[in-house]
């Protein structure tokens, strides 16, 4: 499993709390399952997911009824400030080192939600490698039990090390809900106890609980624009659907590696409809076959990048690029899967650094065209 730590980001706090006031209004989840084409079928289907018992829409609204008064109010932890600096610096150092191109979009956010999106990207890079990392062998229920115990703790004021420190203090800072954070680690507990998925209801809700809580705890930070406050419902969709979309992109990119330790996230009702099975993936042959199936796969994670764009564009100016980055990173890793004739079964999709460099200011033209649109 690679968790995806996508990150959706107005110049200072309270108005950012404002504007999310201001929007509040009924929020629906409209996040949709695509069913990729089967053969002679004309086109995709489209159905939703309820999401009653995720109860995503009670985060949402209690993260925009969060007023300033009661983030003043809130007893915060004390830090000496160069133990404070030291914290985040640490943050942005990891940040920095691990997802480059996402950083460096990141420096054009105002300080104070710079450091708030480093210290959520470290926390949720280092829930993943729990799973994921050089240590995850020792992985096992009791130790998430004791790291969701750990993050209590430091959205009570009392973290366990220095990184720990950087969220408390964010956290006390931003209108943010713990339970995305919670149901993050709900989705490494499903990596240690789960390693197929009957359909993409069940993928879709291991994305959700891998990335998609990302674009939840992103928003409130990132800031939504004032002239899109209304939109508050739609950009947190949208936060959504980017999240989903680069798991997706993830798990695409990731099939070969995955397959090597046991594990196949993929639809099995979906592989099963193109004359596939668990063991073709593990043979690693790129057949016909294969390559229809995922040119279905890669059709829906490009849905969800495309439901994502629309709320990119209207978060604060100063936080688009970063999520521009992301969007368009992950677009071309899909490019790269076609690119290698579908084979993500012995090769693996990359976007070399060259190119990645040249979407910096591809992706900045974009987030900023988008601010002229309004």
């Amino acid at each position: 499993m690679a968790s995806t730590v996508s990150i959706l980001g107005n110049p200072g706090t309270g108005s950012v709390i404002k504007n999310h006031i201001n929007s509040h209004r009924e929020f629906a989840i409209t996040a949709r399952v695509v069913a990729p084409k089967k053969p002679n079928l004309p086109e995709l289907s489209i159905k939703g997911i309820p999401h009653t018992d995720l109860r995503v829409r009670e985060v949402v609204q209690r993260q925009l009824q969060i007023r300033p008064d009661d983030l003043s109010a809130c007893r915060k932890p004390e830090f000496h400030p160069e133990f404070l600096e030291e914290a985040y610096d640490r943050c942005r150092d990891i940040c920095a080192e691990y997802a480059k191109t996402f950083y460096l979009g990141t420096r054009l956010m105002t300080e104070e939600r710079q450091k708030a999106i480093w210290a959520i990207y470290v926390w949720c890079r280092r829930t993943d490698e729990l799973v994921d990392g050089p240590n995850a062998i020792h992985m096992s229920a009791a130790v998430l039990d004791r790291w969701e115990e750990r993050l209590h703790d430091l959205f009570n004021g009392r973290p366990f090390d220095m990184l720990d420190a950087a969220l408390t203090h964010t956290v006390h800072k931003f209108p943010l809900d713990i339970k995305p954070f919670r149901d993050m680690i709900e989705g490494m507990r499903m990596d240690i106890k789960k390693s197929r998925y009957e359909n993409f209801q069940e993928l879709y809700l291991y994305c959700y609980y891998v990335a998609g809580t990302v674009g939840l705890m992103s928003v409130p930070v990132m800031g939504i624009a004032p002239e899109s406050s209304s939109d508050a419902p739609d950009i947190y969709n949208s936060a959504l659907s980017l999240g989903i979309g680069n798991q997706l992109t993830n798990i695409l990119r990731d099939v070969g590696e995955d397959a090597l330790r046991g594990r196949v996230y993929l639809p099995q009702d979906e592989l099963s409809q193109f004359g596939l099975c668990d063991e073709d993936v593990y043979s690693r042959r790129v057949t016909d076959n294969w390559r229809e199936f995922m040119k279905g796969q890669i059709t829906r994670a490009r849905f969800y990048f495309n439901q994502a764009e629309e709320g990119a564009s209207k978060l604060d100016k100063d936080s688009r690029w970063p999520v521009w980055s992301s969007l368009l990173l992950y677009r071309n890793i899909l490019d790269a899967i076609e690119e290698n004739d579908y084979d993500n079964l012995t090769k693996r999709a990359y976007v070399g650094r060259t190119k990645k460099l040249l979407m910096l200011p591809l992706s900045y033209t974009r987030s900023v065209s988008a601010s002229l649109a309004f």
